[in-house]
């Protein structure tokens, strides 16, 4: 089982992205997902979470400007980033459950500079 974060790049101030977590080598299906965020030299971050049953959590810094989802026919759980700030700048990673085990995608980055 592998899981992929894709989507991310580089974006101007107040601009948006999406970035999605899939889960590859397997036809089971995300469970529990978290997006984390790390800035080198920092401890890594939870930025948002979505349950099995649809239940999310978000950091107080992404409330009003991020949006954790799932899409059932592309069987992704997707992080909606809009106004972006230079200090979202960071490699964004999913962790994800798949049949009761956790695994970690391999991260993408995220760029918010004019």
């Amino acid at each position: 089982v592998q899981l992929q974060a894709s989507g991310g790049g580089l974006v101007k101030p107040g601009g948006s992205l999406t970035l999605s977590c899939s889960a590859s080598k397997t036809t089971a299906s995300l469970q529990d997902v978290d997006w984390y965020r790390q800035v080198p030299g920092r401890q890594r971050e939870v930025v948002a979470a979505i349950a099995t049953g649809g239940f999310t959590t978000l950091a107080d810094y992404a409330k009003g400007r991020f949006r954790i989802s799932r899409d059932y026919d592309k069987q992704t759980v997707n992080l909606q980033m809009n106004d972006l700030k230079p200090e979202d700048t960071a490699v964004y990673y999913c962790n994800g459950q798949i049949l009761g085990q956790w695994y970690w995608g391999q991260g993408t980055q995220v760029t918010v500079s004019s």
